[in-house]
């Protein structure tokens, strides 16, 4: 069974009233039958389902249609009639009318005869009664009777009069009402003896019935719904609704409006009167309820014909109160008006609305629909709409509010306002969208011409495209301004030009009030977000500290705070060895961004969060969040941003050693201003990394040394964080300079000012390779130390790699396996290959092993911490700094401990410990206090 085949569903029982109808007429009892219901609803098909059913009863039958545009014409539905018969019989059906045979040459030949005259209404019947055989009976069957010419209403009296007592049946399908014309002759008829067969919308089981049919399955109850729903049981829309199915596959789902129903939605508006053709209008281009008298205004009608109107759309299913009922069908009717006629209707709807007091953003949907902006009061409404529209998240509608402002705006300090506030909107899906804008506003920022807010943006702008020296000059201007919240505002953007974009100039960085980086304790209250970080980033970083910019960070909506600020406040906490609480941070925010469809914030903030994750050792997750993070934006709108994501990506994907794919992305297009900020010098770090990688020592010392050089040239306080010297001892290492590798690890181990555990680990890292095995593992065991505190798991692989190596170097290839495991166990967590041999990995044959593995513990917890630090060669000393004991209960452990495993002394240890499969530092009570300081 095809979709497109209409089928009757549950009209069973007006079938059924109307086979009574006939038979009774059969009998020789005249019979009128008026099928009434809502445009769609089915008469023409039950009509035709009727007729199809007397094909074996020997009926004559006689069809006509009437029409709106013959409704003038008289007795035009009659003379379809008798055409019918006369082709039917070809016997002409004027005889009876004595019409002259001049008159009957005229006739033309086509089905339809002309219109007869009015004055023969009386004989036409008789013409018609003359039809009905001795023994068949005449079924006369009118569609659309209610837009009937008056003649013919008539005409189809007079029959009815005369043939109560013959085989005539008549069977009108009207919308529920005769036509408007409400004649003597519609009185007469209505009072003729009748039955009613009223076509109710399908319920919602026989729409499933009906979608079962097409599918030859039962469907899902919420599918079946959800077409009852969008049609009301109109048989028309939910036909056209499964022809548009049937573009989507064989199987049918829930609806998907196409073009069959849009099709259908206007047949049905044009088979209604051009009253309600304007209401249906009206209605779809308000698009929300209003007053009746208002839609009845817009219609050009009175409130009772709207009312009418609306009974109508609602019956026939495109209306459920006096809304559509899908936003297609309302689509479909405005499309189907001419342009102009649109627009001009959207106006007269803004202009009602205002004048009745409707909210802002109702009235701008009309003028933006019509593309006006009324002198007086259009501006403040769309501007008002603006706004509003930018807190719901819908930036689309906001920046198109505020370009139809802009466009019309004749005051150059208003348009400069409107188009800082555009790109404002613009830059939080795409700020490269937002520099036409800002772009031209360079000069005006410069002089003071705008606000400190609009300032603000421009300069954001300036950095974000990499023009540092220009956003310096203005900042240098603006720094003597009055107001408390303006030097706030200046001292946002100052403190991120030199700490996020690290662009500040020995010697002339500007001095800016109220970002004292000193060392202070900071409340959970005290400042904001700006003076927080400044307290973290500027002095010893402390859980108080680190907690207090979190804390300021989830305590904003997302569109109050300064997307750089934010970027560099997760940074902040994340180079301060809290990169846990960062990242926690960071993914809350995400997760606001993604909700409200912040693009630029998701990438910057997913940028952000890879980097988090390279801190961590987490190499796979930053790589897959780096380039996620790229794919957001496009390179233009990164601007020198693009830097952070690139370097993240480039590093992480050499960690993993998959150096093709860090090649491919280091020939990314990158800005050439970017090598001015802080994210060209990553940029550079991870390209140099990437070419020791891949064996060209050289070229990484080149990287380093252009790294150094710029950032003594920008802010020296990033150092810290960024540590340059540690990447020159690596190459210097590389091309067998051991000498200047530990002069320039030294140098890094030497900076004031503290440093990141990841920064001084990675120094003494390099200086251990520099040193003598005994020396070496004392160097790498601080490294451990402090890569534990700072969560970069990676390097921590790396590190007990290393102190395997001075252990094996020793001699001491107990000791080297134990620490080879551990280093396994890291490369592990980082899902990255070990760093060490499988030989070391391999568990030595003990065939007299103590205790099998799956037996008791040996040792106590307390006793494993102790015996796993000392298998490592810590002292007593620095066991029981780590462990927080003293050094007399660490002496009773090793004292209980040696007697257990039945050693002699500290360095069988190691040995012994693999022996009887004791786990370095205890598996129970690793997972918890690995990171512990």
């Amino acid at each position: 069974m095809g979709r497109g085949t209409m089928h009757i569903f549950g009209r069973s029982r007006e079938l059924q009233s109307l086979a009574e109808a006939f038979h009774d007429s059969a009998r020789g009892n005249g019979r009128l039958v008026i099928i009434t219901g809502g445009p769609g609803s089915g008469k023409t098909q039950l009509m035709h389902e009727f007729l199809t059913t007397l094909h074996g009863a020997d009926a004559r039958i006689l069809t006509g249609t009437a029409s709106a545009a013959e409704r003038n014409q008289p007795m035009s539905l009659v003379g379809q009639l008798l055409g019918n018969a006369e082709a039917e019989t070809a016997v002409s059906p004027h005889e009876p009318f004595a019409v002259s045979p001049p008159e009957r040459d005229r006739r033309p030949r086509d089905p339809l005869p002309h219109p007869l005259p009015a004055s023969a209404a009386p004989r036409a019947a008789e013409a018609l009664l003359h039809l009905v055989p001795a023994e068949r009976p005449l079924v006369i069957a009118l569609d659309d009777a209610h837009a009937m010419d008056p003649d013919s209403l008539t005409t189809v009296v007079h029959l009815l009069r005369r043939s109560r007592c013959r085989r005539v049946l008549v069977v009108c399908a009207t919308s529920g009402h005769l036509g408007a014309l409400h004649t003597a002759a519609h009185t007469e008829l209505l009072r003729q003896p009748h039955r009613r067969v009223r076509l109710a919308p399908l319920s919602e089981a026989s729409v499933g019935e009906l979608l079962a049919a097409q599918a030859g399955r039962a469907l899902p109850a919420p599918v079946c719904d959800a077409y009852h729903r969008a049609t009301a049981g109109s048989p028309l829309l939910v036909h056209a609704l499964l022809d548009d199915s049937a573009g989507l596959g064989p199987e049918i789902g829930p609806p998907v409006p196409g073009a069959a129903y849009r099709q259908a939605v206007l047949s049905l508006l044009h088979r209604g009167e051009a009253g309600q053709v304007r209401v249906a209008r009206a209605l779809a281009a308000l698009g929300t309820p209003v007053p009746g008298a208002a839609v009845a205004e817009l219609a050009g009608t009175t409130p009772a014909g709207a009312q009418e109107a609306v009974a109508v759309l609602n019956s026939s299913g495109l209306l459920d109160g006096h809304a559509f009922r899908h936003p297609t069908a309302a689509a479909a009717v405005l499309e189907d008006m001419d342009a102009a006629a649109r627009t001009e209707l959207h106006g007269r709807i803004a202009h009602l609305l205002y004048r009745s007091g409707a909210p802002a953003v109702e009235v701008a949907r009309q003028l933006h629909a019509a593309d006006l902006v009324p002198a007086c009061w259009g501006a403040g409404v769309l501007r008002a709409a603006a706004e509003q529209a930018l807190a719901a998240d819908d930036v689309e509608r906001c920046t198109a509010y505020l370009g139809m402002v802009l466009r019309d705006c004749a005051d150059p300090r208003e348009a400069h306002a409107l188009s800082v506030a555009l790109a404002r909107a613009q830059w939080r899906t795409n700020p490269a969208a937002a520099g036409p804008h800002l772009e031209p506003l360079r000069e005006a920022a410069l002089a003071g011409e705008l606000s400190m807010r609009d300032t603000a943006t421009v300069l954001r702008y300036l950095l974000w495209r990499g023009d540092t020296e220009l956003a310096a000059k203005a900042v240098a201007t603006l720094v003597r301004v009055q107001s408390p919240a303006d030097a706030q505002i200046v001292a946002e953007v100052e403190f991120v030009r030199q700490w996020f974009y690290g662009v500040a100039l020995p010697g002339r960085s500007v001095p800016v009030a109220g970002l004292d980086a000193r060392p202070r304790p900071v409340r959970a209250d005290a400042g904001g977000l700006a003076s927080r970080v400044a307290a973290l980033v500027g002095g010893e970083a402390t859980d108080e500290s680190a907690a207090a910019v979190a804390q300021a960070l989830q305590g904003h909506r997302l569109d109050h705070l300064n997307l750089e600020l934010v970027a560099m406040s997760l940074l902040a906490i994340a180079h301060a060895d809290r990169p846990a609480l960062a990242a926690d941070a960071c993914d809350g925010l995400l997760e606001c961004a993604v909700e409200r469809r912040a693009t630029t914030w998701r990438a910057l903030l997913g940028s952000i969060r890879a980097e988090i994750a390279l801190l961590q050792g987490d190499v796979t997750t930053a790589s897959r969040g780096a380039l996620d993070a790229l794919g957001i934006l496009g390179a233009q709108s990164w601007g020198v941003l693009i830097g952070l994501p690139l370097s993240t990506a480039v590093s992480a994907y050499t960690a993993l050693g998959r150096s093709a794919e860090a090649e491919e992305l280091l020939k990314h297009d990158v800005p050439e201003p970017m090598f001015r900020t802080v994210f060209g010098i990553q940029y550079l770090r991870a390209r140099g990394h990437h070419h020791l990688a891949t064996d060209r020592p050289f070229a990484a010392l080149g990287d380093f040394e252009t790294c150094g050089r710029l950032l003594r040239e920008g802010n020296p306080n990033l150092q810290k964080g960024i540590p340059w010297r540690s990447d020159l001892a690596l190459a210097n290492l590389r091309i067998g300079k051991a000498r200047t590798a530990r002069e320039y690890a030294e140098e890094q181990l030497r900076l004031p000012g503290g440093h990141s555990s990841r920064a001084r680990a990675m120094a003494l890292r390099l200086l251990a390779a520099t040193c003598r095995p005994h020396r070496r593992a004392s160097l790498l065991r601080e490294a451990i130390d402090l890569l534990k505190a700072c969560g970069d798991r990676y390097a921590l692989a790396q590190a007990y790699a290393d102190l395997s190596a001075a252990h094996y170097e020793l001699g001491e290839y107990a000791r080297a396996r134990l620490v080879a495991r551990q280093a396994a166990r890291e490369a592990e967590a980082c899902r990255i290959e070990s760093p060490v041999d499988a030989h070391l990995l391999e568990d030595p044959v003990r065939p007299d092993a103590a205790e099998s593995e799956d037996g008791p513990a040996l040792l106590s917890d307390a006793e494993c911490r102790v015996a796993g630090l000392a298998a490592l060669g810590y002292t007593n000393r620095e066991i029981s700094t780590r462990l927080h004991v003293t050094i007399s209960t660490v002496e009773q452990h090793l004292t209980r401990v040696y007697r257990k495993l039945q050693v002699a002394s500290r360095a069988e240890l190691p040995s012994k410990m693999l022996e009887h499969r004791i786990p370095k530092l205890s598996d129970r009570w690793a997972g918890t206090h690995s990171s512990a300081g």
